[in-house]
């Protein structure tokens, strides 16, 4: 499949980095298959904005290496960033980049955290495998956010380039220069969080009756209502579907989809889903990943999504990016794990994932 920014499979157990820097699942589980953790489609908004005010600088240099049609991005340092958490006075800095408008799907490069400190030196390039042509329409996001384990990473300010007007050829644009860092003000970004709302219900039956026998693990039922005001991404023609993966299995066992709904953006599914093996403790593990896609002949194109769970940032003790619900997911989740044999319902906005 053409649209999914990273599904990548390995078996269970086996400690090696997968491509989102995500370390397999070890942990026992009733859940059908939990065959690996995958970045599965990472923000670049899972996180606070506006929490934090925004102050110090970045340093960075930009180059097209032509020999491998690779845009080079080599990341320096910051300097005098803000303090993210104010009651232990301290900042674990990492910077991540995107291409904007996401058109080539290229995804998100991101540096290590460094810990501790306000003044993080990085020295390391991030890659983007791209034609230089294509380079005319993007603009290049490089933001600096703070990693918190236990909670959800705060934005601590970005730089903008415009990289269709971006002279190659001038020898002073290849250096290395200090950049301000700006609040999230980019129109690009901003327009990107408006991608309308999901309303669905979620229930939770402990102890379904399958044949003439009860079964001794429950299953999560999913039902997929309707979609408002979704974003038009192609002229006025938008057909969607949805698909949905129960994380941190990514198998093509936890994979479903609904059928596409043609030419509205206000589509109506009325589809549900069923997934089984669920214990009430793998419950507190597991999150539903929701994805709103316009489907296309060519490639099928992100619109939206969301991810209900208890978004505590981890799952069977490994520290996972995808365990970031939003308040309003995270209710929801609860409501169900409270409500056995109920269908819960809400209305909840899609994100960038």
């Amino acid at each position: 499949e053409t649209d999914t920014a990273s599904e990548s499979s390995y078996s269970l157990g086996r400690i090696k980095k997968s491509p989102s820097s995500l370390t397999n699942l070890s942990g026992s589980s009733g859940m059908a298959s939990l065959s690996s953790v995958s970045g599965s489609l990472m923000s670049i908004y899972s996180a606070d904005f506006g929490n934090v005010d925004v102050k110090g600088n970045i340093q960075f240099a930009i180059d097209y290496v032509e020999q491998l049609n690779e845009l080079h991005i080599f990341i320096c340092q910051c300097k005098d960033l803000a303090v993210a958490d104010v009651k232990r006075q301290r900042s674990d800095p990492y910077v991540k980049t995107y291409l904007l408008p996401e058109k080539y799907k290229l995804g998100k490069r991101k540096t290590s955290v460094k810990k501790k400190t306000f003044n993080p030196v990085y020295n390391e390039i991030l890659r983007y495998k791209i034609e230089k042509d294509h380079l005319k329409n993007q603009s290049l996001n490089i933001s600096v956010w703070h990693n918190d384990t236990f909670g959800r990473n705060s934005f601590l300010g970005e730089v903008e380039l415009d990289l269709g007007t971006w002279d190659w050829n001038d020898k002073s644009n290849k250096q290395i220069n200090w950049f301000p860092l700006k609040p999230r003000t980019s129109t690009m970004t901003l327009s990107l969080e408006n991608r309308g709302e999901m309303k669905l219900a979620l229930q939770y039956v402990p102890h379904p009756v399958g044949g003439k026998k009860t079964l001794s693990t429950g299953e999560v039922h999913i039902w997929v209502k309707e979609c408002h005001d979704l974003p038009l991404l192609r002229g006025n023609r938008l057909n969607s579907f949805i698909k949905c993966t129960v994380l941190p299995d990514t198998s093509r066992k936890s994979r479903q989809k609904t059928r596409t709904v043609a030419k509205t953006t206000n589509p109506v599914f009325n589809h549900t889903m069923v997934y089984d093996g669920f214990r009430p403790e793998d419950l507190k593990e597991a999150c539903i990943e929701l994805t709103v896609w316009d489907h296309h002949k060519l490639a099928n194109h992100f619109l939206g999504g969301l991810r209900i769970g208890l978004g505590t940032g981890k799952s069977y003790g490994t520290t996972v990016e995808w365990m970031d619900s939003t308040s309003d997911e995270t209710a929801l989740w609860e409501k169900m794990m409270n409500s056995p044999n109920t269908w819960i319902e809400d209305t909840l906005p899609l994100r960038m994932l």
